[in-house]
């Protein structure tokens, strides 16, 4: 029972942080486009240069 008096005012301190957390991450922005950087990785930076051969390997010597 005496546990108790500690334990629980630590779980509320730990709630009352992942709280703020939470509500710091948005109102940064973190949750504003979460499809971005999903979509991101499939997208081509760079135009591929169509003179340049897709498979070019050296000859072995």
């Amino acid at each position: 029972m005496a546990s108790l008096y500690l334990l629980i005012p630590i779980a509320l301190i730990f709630c009352a942080i992942a709280i703020k957390l939470l509500l710091w991450a948005i109102n940064s922005g973190q949750y504003d486009d979460l499809d971005k950087e999903a979509w991101k990785i499939l997208a081509d930076d760079e135009p591929a240069d169509i003179n340049e051969p897709m498979d070019e390997e050296e000859p072995l010597s």
